[in-house]
């Protein structure tokens, strides 16, 4: 049974799950469209963390940044490759909209890529209800990214 806990980002599986993300998105992004947040950025009061585990294994991981009491942005979800196409990252996205329900946001926001790289991402946010929408909160229009939302 997957765990999904909130996480202090300290232990070395979750630094290298979180490595392995920002690896990933240089490798398919130029520098300037990536906005994805290093372990030290992610540990922001205004940010909540959760890592998921099964058998003590950590494989995924997501995090939720309230940009206003009203509205948050889902940041550096990502599932370990060994866990792909397993509902890993389904069950963290379902984790995340109960806590935004639970915390009264009216809106989630997300940015992420318009690569080919990306469109497991975009499938599965787009399975769960979220549509295509402007830059938000200090993001601009970026040929790289895409922004996507989810009125709650």
């Amino acid at each position: 049974m997957l765990n999904i806990a909130l996480d202090d980002l300290e232990s070395g599986a979750v630094l290298r799950l979180l490595e392995a993300h920002l690896k990933d998105m240089y490798a398919t992004s130029p520098a300037e469209s990536v906005h994805a947040l290093d372990p030290e950025s992610l540990k922001q009061p205004s940010i909540s963390f959760w890592s998921a585990t099964q058998d003590n294994e950590v494989l995924g991981c997501i995090a939720l940044k309230e940009l206003t009491p009203s509205h948050a942005e889902i940041k550096s979800m990502r599932t370990c490759e060994s866990a792909r196409n397993q509902g890993v990252a389904s069950q963290l996205l379902q984790h995340v909209l109960t806590v935004a329900s639970s915390r009264k946001y009216n809106k989630l926001s997300l940015e992420t890529g318009s690569m080919d790289f990306f469109l497991p991402a975009r499938t599965l946010y787009k399975k769960y209800g979220f549509d295509y929408c402007g830059p938000f909160a200090d993001y601009s229009l970026d040929p790289n990214s895409v922004f996507m939302e989810r009125i709650l």
